[in-house]
């Protein structure tokens, strides 16, 4: 039987909820109310329930915490504080302030113990189904010895109403994620004021008819009763469980149950109220007393001795089956093997070609014989997206061991639960849908550039070359706003050489995302042996076609299905006496990595007459255009017609680069 709770579990509670009250109103900034309400189900949860070594937050078999309501990001620097992580008291003071390492909202990669930035509501939810998907893709492979923990997850008002959590968390139930606990904070109270002002739906039954386990606690400060329901949520494997706490935000102040405690700090008065009413001391603020450490720091020895039963498991795991040991040693540290590069497709020369979503799909499957880790999937696209893995077989319910991930039409669901793969470790996955529904997944999209995470997205139906489908599924601005997310590499090969080097730079980014920009039409396949090798694309940009007979007088740049226009247009300019440079520039953020020498090699200062060449908007080009620069882009809406009159009709054609390079050679 567990030991009752006691006067050093409740101290510890009202520790997490005053060290809020005092660090938002040092910072006077932050959202002391979620903290408050919810930490005796976090005490709870971090002191029985959740298996964790503080002495070792890395631990592959631990379990992961996902504080998805970011916004009461006090409650897990508290957390991390008490159970003895890297949080220190001077941190906490530190709050919100510039250097800190307790940011506003929980960053994954700045705070030792966060396992995913959130901030963003519904996205650390959906995240974290994808980490329940990894935990159970990689206890399927390597088995429960190695493998066999939970994603417990609190979150708010907020993370159930984004539209996100409801793709995600429909995938979870379909899928019967039963290592997915989340607990769901049910103050009733957001920002504007009574979630009923907006919201009337009974989540539970929600979540029923998704397949998940529901279970409900009527009073967040009821310790046993949270005590049982997470041992219930823990004892259910079949389904993901979502707990609903009726809690009350800023619980103990004058403002509890009051939307004005949700966001703000409480005035220097009703901080004085809030302590009197827990019997707190005033001074000091961040007091921390001795029975609530102690009690937390139980955690340390706890967490040591689960980690040095599973240590026992994994050596005689290592003993008993070296050879998988190593494998599943491999998929944590992502490591390829050495002769990858030469082991992925090499296209021959072809003037008909194919269309780099084909090359793509050839190339995974390349890639898929020789990295046992690497999966993924499509968003109901994966014929159009060229993403199956030749017997990869489907991971569902049934098999967790699959490799072809069927994300259903959940764009914005697939790339956060790309996320929570990359960020759980074990493999490398990719998720694949149209280059125009790049916006309907754009939080998650631009959270793991700010997160520094492997994950890769495949963008089929690149441009107006896309054809028939019309302006809705053209697009034409997506790229720059692609492009202009920090951290970003999107590649847009011209062909299917390109392609192959583009997969395999996204392999190697295993601390970044990469977006892979593919064509819907056939494009030719370069001969190699008249250009230049398609290695170039690992340097982002590089000279495809070298002006004959002398220095270029003008470089033609251009990228993906637009390249071959630039080709041809050499040759017309040469006919003419103009001889003519032409760029590969499948990856504008890796050119700009590299050295200057190399940019100045590539385009010379000296030649700024240039032209560039892409099916998509101008902005973000001018960097690379040179004073004389002329652009044969899209500064328009497309057109709904066969690929090839949308592309011609719309100026896309030899003799349009020729007449800007000439225009560009008048200046």
């Amino acid at each position: 039987m567990p030991k009752p709770f006691d006067a050093a579990d409740q101290s510890a509670i009202n520790t997490i909820r005053l060290l809020a009250v005092d660090a938002t109103s040092k910072a006077n900034s932050g959202h002391p109310g979620m903290p408050m309400g919810m930490a005796a189900a976090a005490h709870v949860l971090w002191s029985r329930h959740l298996k964790h070594s503080p002495s070792n937050p890395h631990w592959e078999d631990r379990d992961r915490f996902i504080l998805s309501a970011g916004h009461g990001s006090m409650l897990i620097y508290s957390l991390l504080h008490l159970h003895g992580y890297p949080v220190t008291l001077d941190d906490l003071k530190n709050f919100r302030q510039w250097g800190s390492n307790t940011p506003g909202h929980p960053e994954f990669g700045h705070t030792v113990g966060v396992e995913t930035t959130t901030g963003p509501l519904g996205q650390g939810i959906a995240t974290a189904v994808g980490f329940a998907i990894g935990e159970r893709s990689l206890a399927a492979r390597f088995g429960d010895e190695l493998v066999n923990h939970k994603t417990w997850v609190i979150a708010s008002d907020g993370d159930i109403e984004e539209g996100v959590s409801h793709e995600a968390c429909s995938m979870a139930g379909h899928l019967k994620l039963g290592h997915l606990n989340v607990i769901y904070d049910d103050n009733h109270i957001s920002i504007e004021g009574d979630t009923n002002l907006a919201f009337s739906e009974d989540v539970l039954k929600r979540y029923e008819s998704y397949g998940w386990h529901t279970l409900r606690v009527t009073d967040a400060n009821d310790l046993d009763a949270l005590d049982k329901a997470f041992a219930a949520a823990n004892a259910e494997t079949t389904r993901p469980t979502i707990i609903a706490v009726r809690s009350h935000i800023g619980y103990g102040s004058p403002l509890q149950d009051n939307a004005k405690v949700h966001g703000s700090a409480l005035s220097p008065e009703n901080v004085q109220k809030t302590k009197e009413f827990f019997k707190w001391p005033q001074e000091p603020t961040f007091y921390v007393p001795e029975d609530a450490k102690k009690r937390c720091l139980e955690s340390i020895e706890n967490g040591k001795k689960m980690e040095a039963e599973w240590k026992t498991k994994r050596d005689a795991y290592a003993k008993t089956n070296p050879d998988k040991f190593g494998q599943y040693t491999q998929a944590l540290t992502k490591e390829l093997p050495a002769d990858l590069e030469k082991k992925l497709t090499a296209f021959p020369a072809d003037e008909k070609g194919l269309a780099t979503r084909q090359a793509s799909g050839k190339v995974l499957n390349a890639i898929a014989k020789e990295v046992p880790f690497f999966m993924g999937g499509s968003a109901d696209l994966a014929g159009s997206n060229d993403t199956l893995i030749d017997k990869g077989g489907d991971f569902s319910a049934e098999n967790y061991n699959g490799r072809i991930f069927h994300f259903g039409i959940r764009e914005h669901g697939m790339a956060a639960a790309l996320n929570g793969m990359a960020l759980h470790g074990g493999s490398i996955a990719f998720g694949g849908t149209f280059l125009m529904f790049n916006d309907y997944m754009k939080p998650a999209y631009r959270l793991a550039h700010l997160m520094g995470i492997q994950s890769i997205f495949v963008f089929t139906h690149d441009s107006i070359g896309q054809g028939e489908d019309g302006p809705t599924h053209q697009p034409v601005e997506t790229l720059a706003a692609m492009r202009s997310i920090p951290n970003a590499c999107v590649l847009r090969p011209a062909d299917a050489n390109e392609t192959t080097y583009a997969w395999l730079i996204a392999l190697r980014r295993k601390n970044a995302p990469t977006a892979l920009v593919l064509s819907r039409q056939a494009v030719p396949t370069f001969d190699r042996s008249k250009v230049s090798a398609a290695s170039g694309t690992l340097q982002g940009a590089y000279v495809l076609s070298e002006a004959k007979g002398g220095k270029p007088q003008v470089i033609l740049i251009g990228t993906g299905s637009e390249v071959q226009l630039a080709l041809k247009a050499q040759e017309l300019l040469e006919k003419e006496g103009v001889a003519a440079r032409v760029v590969s520039a499948p990856s504008l953020e890796l050119f700009a990595a590299q050295p200057k020498s190399y940019q100045d090699e590539v385009l010379p200062p000296s030649i700024q007459n240039r032209v560039v060449v892409e099916a998509a908007a101008s902005f973000g080009w001018h960097r690379w255009a040179g004073s004389k620069g002329r652009f044969v882009t899209l500064e328009r809406f497309g057109a709904s017609a066969p690929g090839s009159v949308a592309l011609k009709n719309l100026g896309f054609t030899p003799e349009k680069v020729v007449e800007a390079a000439k225009d560009s050679l008048k200046a």
